[in-house]
């Protein structure tokens, strides 16, 4: 990125200008520089720490100096307050939000990216597509009130083009689909107007779908690496290995993530809802307010699945979804609960002994 990059360039909007305070403006302007504060964006995200970048340039902030200020973890497309120390100061609220539960059996979430404006869901037309893994994205971009644009790639290795695309956009009628070979500039033209100035891209997709091949194709140069796919299963290697913001020529941002193999959901309701839109709306005509949607007498889904208004792989998809949100979202309170009782007894420990030490017991 050019030093020079203004903070509109990186992305920057009122919704962040409103939420500084009146010290917070006069010190971004000032020219002390024992005083001055600093907005810069989170571009980069490593395990060691940040990269941020603003008008004046790019500066990084460790993982030792983030966990000093005790502050909310960060994830790259984040805008900040930093001084010049590069002591962090805080963090502005965010406009979007993509997260996971993390992969494992670790009972945490995993931030992903955030403040994105367009989110595209990069799957191939070989033996990786798979409507069911577009639906879990497509839950995750309706969660985080992104635009979902979905991404069919390597159309030079598929005979039925056309008709994996209608599967694709029978999903939903309003929602944008392209269908193209990353290696085509011709093909890339049509994502150009994704692409102004200010607005920010993230890519999501499981590994090998050609979401680096993408970037290095908007982008004009060679940025990523890549790497063929297995010939066996059309399973393809992690060539991304970090997530990092990256401006496009046409002035817009673009944010590439590692494939995902595994992207569980939590809190994610909403997300799942409103991709199912048509199945929550029966739902709301079922006899039965606790209707399970199996054999339930009077049930407006498999009223609509006898009749073929609705699909067999849609509903298990929803359903499954529906399950898996909710057990992680109970999970993940379960064990916000457990902290937030461990750190008030730890703070009644702390001040007993304080008292103890000071003879006031």
């Amino acid at each position: 990125m050019n030093s020079q990059t203004s903070l509109a360039q990186l992305g920057w909007r009122p919704f962040f200008q409103q939420q500084l305070s009146l010290n917070e403006l006069e010190l971004l302007s000032v020219e002390n520089l024992d005083e001055k504060l600093y907005a810069g964006r989170v571009i980069e995200h490593h395990r060691n720490g940040v990269v941020v970048m603003n008008g004046s340039g790019q500066f990084s902030l460790t993982q030792t100096v983030l966990q000093a200020t005790q502050t909310d973890r960060l994830c790259v497309g984040d805008w900040l307050l930093f001084n010049t120390q590069l002591q962090f100061e805080r963090l502005l609220e965010r406009q979007s939000l993509f997260q996971r539960k993390a992969p494992g059996s670790k009972i945490d979430t995993q931030l992903i990216s955030s403040n994105v404006d367009s989110l595209f869901i990069v799957c191939s037309l070989n033996q990786d597509f798979n409507l069911s893994r577009i639906e879990r994205y497509l839950a995750l971009a309706k969660e985080a009130q992104v635009e979902p644009i979905i991404i069919l790639t390597k159309t030079d290795q598929c005979e039925d083009t056309y008709v994996k695309r209608q599967q694709v956009q029978s999903l939903d009628p309003f929602m944008m689909v392209h269908a193209l070979n990353a290696l085509d500039n011709d093909h890339l033209i049509e994502l150009s107007g994704y692409c102004k100035q200010g607005k920010t891209i993230a890519l999501l997709g499981s590994s090998g779908v050609g979401k680096s091949t993408l970037v290095n194709g908007l982008m004009g140069v060679d940025t990523q690496l890549t790497s063929d796919i297995r010939e066996d299963d059309s399973k393809g290697r992690h060539t991304t290995t970090s997530r990092a913001l990256r401006l496009l020529p046409q002035g817009g941002l673009i944010l590439d993530t590692p494939g995902m193999r595994e992207l569980q959901l939590s809190a994610c309701e909403q997300g799942v809802s409103e991709t199912f839109s048509e199945i929550t709306e029966l739902a709301t005509q079922c006899r039965f307010a606790d209707c399970q949607h199996n054999s339930e007498p009077g049930c407006a889904i498999q009223n609509a699945l006898d009749k073929g208004d609705i699909d067999q792989r849609r509903l298990v998809s929803y359903q499954k979804l529906m399950r898996e949100q909710a057990m992680n979202s109970a999970t993940l309170a379960q064990k916000r609960a457990k902290d937030k009782a461990l750190g008030k007894m730890i703070n009644s420990v702390q001040t007993a002994s304080r008292s103890f030490k000071k003879g006031t017991y």
